[in-house]
Parts: structure tokens; sequence; C-alpha cells
């Protein structure tokens, strides 16, 4: 948007939602995502369950870590997901 209306550069942030057509729980999410990160993900992608911060990341070199603590169902097909990554580290592989 600054782009095209200097005015209002650095003044708004956007983000987007997809809405995906099949609907499941966030119980359902966990699950997938918990058997990708032990399965053909492993290494790749991560899973955890433990209270954790961003410092708890550093060093980590897998491409993202899906927490499950943190992420929250905000309706029947609304899903918050929450994952981490090392910027620096993920990349190095």
């Amino acid at each position: 948007v600054g782009k095209v209306l200097p005015s209002l550069n650095g003044k708004l942030t956007g983000m987007a939602f997809r809405l995906p057509p099949k609907k499941a729980t966030y119980d359902d999410i966990k699950a997938a995502h918990k058997e990708a990160s032990q399965g053909e993900m492993k290494g790749i992608f991560g899973y955890i369950e433990d209270d954790v911060v961003s410092t708890d990341f550093v060093g980590d070199n897998r491409s993202s870590i899906f927490d499950a603590k943190a992420g929250i169902s905000l309706s029947d097909n609304f899903e918050k997901l929450v994952s981490w990554y090392d910027s620096d580290a993920a990349f190095e592989k």
C-alpha cells in the first residue's frame, strides 16, 4: 500500500487467512502435525507440547516446529497455529 499511497507507508499492516473447505478440530490438526514430525518430515518439521519461548529454538535447524500449546481454536472452522524456527539455522541445512 505504501508504494501506491506514500502517505500510508508504515501505517498499515495486513494478514491473509485461508479457510480450508474441510473442517478439522484443533486436536485433529495437532495429531496430523505430530504424525508428520515423526514420519516423513522427521528432522525437517518438529512438534512440541512443552512451554517454550523463542530462545528455545536458537540453533534448531528444522524448518518449522509446531507449538501445540500456543495455538487455539477460534471457531468451528478457524484455528490459530503457531510454529517456530531459527531463521539462520533453518536454512543452513
